[in-house]
């Protein structure tokens, strides 16, 4: 029940926030000055900057790092039945396509700016407050946009499996910031 409520606040947030161009810099210097940050501290500042965290960003995301364009962070939440994880994702990193096989997935916008996209589908944006379900055994990937950190839950079911697939196109990915 306390994850509920959690999520259920999470997913009341409505603002759609603005892209990093602190101290005058293009998006381009922007984004690559908060990918250097390196610390926990220094990642949640800089969300914080962006409209705020619910979470925290957890651990280095290695055990998944090779189907990642970059660092992301994983904050796996104590639940039956669903696997629910804060995912953070640093500018510009996205996952490689993939599928789950034994449960949809849910992902839920929490923190800066993100894409999603399902195969045979234009890419969209995903926000804070925004949420999206990916059938069962549909190809997608997720991810940040280029300027911007990106956090997403994601909910499947207990049990189901990834099938990770072939990277993102970098000129199309590219075409999208």
């Amino acid at each position: 029940m306390k994850l509920m409520n959690k999520l259920g606040r999470m997913l009341m947030v409505t603002a759609v926030l603005a892209g990093v161009t602190a101290g005058g810099l293009s998006s381009v210097e922007a984004a690559k000055n908060i990918k250097d940050l390196s610390t926990p501290e220094e990642i949640t500042a800089e969300l914080q900057k962006e409209g705020g965290t619910v979470y925290p960003i957890g651990m280095p995301n290695t055990g998944y790092a090779k189907y990642f364009t970059g660092r992301s962070f994983l904050y796996p939440m104590e639940s039956k039945f669903v696997n629910v994880a804060n995912v953070t994702f640093e500018p510009g990193c996205i996952n490689f396509w993939h599928k789950h096989h034994g449960s949809c997935q849910v992902l839920a916008g929490i923190s800066g700016k993100g894409y999603y996209q399902i195969w045979g589908e234009e890419p969209k944006e995903l926000l804070p407050g925004q949420s999206v379900t990916i059938p069962e055994g549909v190809k997608h990937w997720h991810g940040a946009q280029n300027n911007s950190w990106f956090q997403h839950l994601s909910i499947f079911k207990e049990g189901a499996t990834t099938e990770w697939l072939e990277p993102v196109n970098e000129a199309e990915y590219a075409k999208l910031n």
